[in-house]
Order: structure tokens, then C-alpha cells, then sequence
């Protein structure tokens, strides 16, 4: 994500000083920002994607997580067999004759 910011900077001709000025912050925790820190908080991101004029993409982040719907779809188990209430609505369409067979 930090080198996406640095990219998204470099497009837009503004110089890290000034990103950090806007977003209020030092120009070393910016310089951390586009390392990728872990430590940087995601409050800090927000308020760097806010000066360079990316706030709205923050919402992108996880959007078309698909790897995330393909782990979900691997842990997704298929019942052995059909439920119960399958037999129950056959037996009500067919209704015992009233007769009892011979045991």
C-alpha cells in the first residue's frame, strides 16, 4: 500500500514534505507511511489518501476480496444426504391408503 501512495504522490507532482504537511503529520512517520510500517496507524493512511485526494479509494481496500471468497468456499461443507423434511413432503403427496400391509 505504501508504494501505491508513493506512485499516487509522484502522479500528482507533490513532494512528500508537503503530502506530510496536509495530512498532518512529520515527514518521518509520512516516509514510514510509504515503507509500508505496520506500525504506522490506519488513522494516518486515511489522513495521507485525504491530502493526496484518494479518500474515497479507502473504501476499495477489501472490496473484491477474492481470496477471501475462495478460502470461505473451501470451508463450505456439503450435507451426506438430503434433509428429512424432503421424505416429509413426498409422504404428504402420497398419502397411506388406510390399509396396514400383512407383517
Amino acid at each position: 500500500m505504501g508504494d501505491n501512495i508513493r506512485k499516487a504522490r509522484l502522479r500528482r507532482a507533490y513532494s512528500a514534505e508537503t503530502v506530510a504537511q496536509r495530512a498532518g503529520i512529520t515527514r518521518k512517520t509520512y516516509s514510514r507511511v510509504e515503507q509500508g510500517d505496520p506500525a504506522v496507524s490506519l488513522g494516518v493512511y486515511a489522513r495521507v489518501l485525504q491530502a493526496i485526494g484518494l479518500e474515497n479509494d479507502i473504501g476499495l481496500i477489501a472490496k473484491d476480496d477474492e481470496l477471501g471468497r475462495k478460502l470461505q468456499d473451501l470451508k463450505l461443507e456439503t450435507p451426506k444426504r438430503a434433509p428429512r423434511r424432503a421424505a416429509a413432503v413426498v409422504e404428504s403427496e402420497n398419502p397411506p391408503s388406510g390399509r396396514q400391509e400383512p407383517e
